[in-house]
């Protein structure tokens, strides 16, 4: 057995791209290289080969992360979230068959709520939850210093919080619209008359410029973030929660985020008195989230067994 069959291989698999590392148990990587995610399950199957070929011999077992809802249990993708070819993939058969060794599959959401929970913004409390800012919004619950999935894999789907009364709903009302990262870019680049409609980078400018044509709307997008974050601390009553996804590189997103929920709170002097304030922190991992969350979830699963 050589040094690098005691590591193991992760692979992130994202809407741009998949993320594939090799990593150890105490989860150092090694290192990490990335392809573009296919736009079709063909190209992806081979795709995913590729990857794999390149460690045959060389890992103990796979870990991976995706988006959509995941039967962690089965080991099928659900949806697939911007991946929808996706959809009722048995990943985890795929994987086992052609490595002929164990693999772990968990959403990318609660990945990096594992990722927070074996060595970020989670390690030590016992009950905590991730937001992950997006397209839409994801996460994952840790109550009682595990990972909550719920009867049908499906808790800390944020996303499809309801956060009007008007009946039929809109898809524009839902929490994973009003809370999308990526549709306050596209719309804070259009108040500037950007040529990228998502410059990120030059929105962020702007707005540390506290540039008035902009900053509103990125006052009340943080706002509907904090509704969310209401939500979810009136259900489960968590000690910390962690603001995660690219966005989150800000160091004025959780500023700001913070600053609102102070607001709120002050707004309504019951819930002030009635229910204790969360933690607000950024997560500690970003890019790495996913490939580190797959691992330990992996590795949990390899203890159980």
């Amino acid at each position: 057995m050589t040094e690098l069959t005691t590591h193991f291989l992760s692979i992130d698999i994202g809407g741009t791209y998949i993320k594939h590392a090799l990593i150890n148990r105490s989860g150092q990587i090694i290192f990490v290289k990335k392809e573009e995610t296919p736009k079709n399950i063909e190209e992806f199957k081979s795709c995913l080969t590729g990857i794999l070929d390149q460690y045959k011999g060389q890992v103990k077992a796979v870990a991976v992360s995706c988006p959509g809802k995941i039967d962690s249990k089965e080991g099928v993708v659900y949806h697939g979230g911007a991946l929808v070819y996706l959809h009722q993939f048995h990943l985890k058969e795929f994987i086992e068959s052609y490595m002929n060794l164990r693999c772990a599959i968990m959403n990318d959401g609660k990945s990096a709520a594992l990722a927070e929970l074996w060595l970020g913004q989670l390690k030590d409390i016992e009950n905590g939850g991730v937001m992950t800012l997006g397209t839409g919004i994801g996460g994952g619950l840790v109550l009682n210093k595990a990972l909550h999935s719920g009867s049908h894999f499906q808790a800390g789907e944020l996303s499809f919080m309801l956060l009007s009364t008007n009946v039929p709903i809109s898809l524009e009302t839902v929490a994973g619209a009003k809370g999308s990262a990526v549709n306050f870019i596209r719309q804070a680049s259009n108040l500037l008359k950007l040529e990228d409609p998502l410059d990120g980078k030059k929105v962020f400018e702007e707005l540390e410029k506290k540039n008035e044509l902009i900053y509103p709307l990125f006052e009340e997008f943080c706002r509907n973030v904090v509704i969310v974050i209401m939500n979810v601390q009136s259900v489960v009553d968590l000690q910390r929660i962690a603001i995660g996804g690219g966005i989150s590189a800000q160091p004025i997103l959780v500023e700001e985020i913070k600053q609102q929920y102070q607001q709120l709170l002050a707004s309504a002097p019951v819930l002030e008195n009635m229910l204790t304030p969360v933690e607000i922190v950024p997560c500690h991992f970003r890019n790495e989230a996913g490939l580190l969350g797959a691992l330990y979830h992996l590795l949990e699963e390899l203890e159980e067994n």
